[in-house]
């Protein structure tokens, strides 16, 4: 349940010292993605930049969209001197306006798109019954409206490319409650978080039905206690802003890091999990406290 699970964190392909290191630099590679296009959304940090690496060095070109351009423009530099294809776009995916004109700069560059991962997002430190319409509105228009119209504007040249893979990016707060004690714990997410990642679900359940006919697989990821810069209060904390809690209910040691999401998303967007669609994989550590 990270406060901003999908708009932070280091540039870096190794997220800490502490952290798993999955991929190293002369490590053989399966170029399980060779040929394919992929667009990343929220690829300027965090588990976004650091899937954008894995995607790049399993033989994908990398479409990388973030409204910090700055940001967006180290995550190419550094996949380009890695030897990998990347290109970052400046996109606010809550303006559709903005997306259908990044897609188009995606063809425009490669001609084609096979994998989408809709990983933009962000959570809001307002909770219930204090959080303003604003917040409310804002949280919903990047996480659920950015999947939707990303969604929207790729799905004609996934239909065209002759099917292709959609992963999107929920949390563990789409599925969860929490009583008055764990509350006490460690806080909560606010509301607009709890209710854009449960949208995301659903979307997910109704796109994998459309998309069938299509060889179009739409998937989904709900991380649980990873470490990223937004999940540590801006980077402020050494530790999830969430970590009471998630010690209390994981069965698994935590924290875990953007390399887990990045490993399971790869495995969704590639012909490996070919036979996988509407799934849903808590990244999570084991959370026995499901409702």
């Amino acid at each position: 349940m990270s406060l901003k699970a999908a708009s932070s964190g280091s540039s870096a392909w190794t997220s800490s010292p502490a952290s798993p290191t999955i991929t190293r630099r002369g490590m053989n590679m399966t170029e399980r993605l060779a040929g394919k296009v992929a667009i990343v959304t929220g690829g300027n940090s965090g588990i976004g930049s650091v899937t954008a690496h894995l995607f790049a060095r399993e033989g994908a070109k990398v479409a990388l969209m973030a409204r910090r351009e700055d940001q967006g423009k180290n995550v190419e530099k550094a996949i380009r001197d890695e030897g990998g294809d990347a290109t970052y776009i400046q996109c606010d995916v809550s303006d559709s306006s903005a997306v259908n004109a990044a897609v188009d700069q995606t063809i425009d560059r490669y001609g084609t798109v096979n994998i989408l991962f809709n990983n933009a997002g962000y959570g809001s430190g307002q909770v219930f019954p204090d959080e303003s319409d604003d917040s409310f509105n804002a949280i919903l228009a990047v996480n659920m409206g950015g999947t939707f119209h990303m969604t929207r504007s790729v799905w004609p040249h996934l239909i065209e490319a002759g099917g292709g893979a959609i992963v999107n990016m929920s949390s563990v707060a789409a599925q969860r409650g929490f009583s008055r004690k764990m509350r006490d714990i460690a806080g909560t997410a606010s509301m607009s978080y709890y209710a854009a990642k449960a949208g995301v679900d659903a979307m997910t359940r109704y796109l994998a039905g459309m998309g069938g006919e299509y060889k179009i697989r739409v998937n989904c990821v709900r991380p649980g206690q990873i470490i990223t810069p937004g999940a540590t209060g801006g980077g402020r904390l050494e530790h999830h802003v969430f970590k009471d809690a998630f010690d209390v209910f994981q069965i698994l040691d935590g924290p875990g890091y953007p390399e887990d999401v990045a490993n399971t998303v790869l495995f969704l967007a590639c012909d490996d999990s070919r036979f996988l669609t509407g799934e849903f994989i808590n990244i999570d550590g084991g959370i026995a406290a499901k409702l």
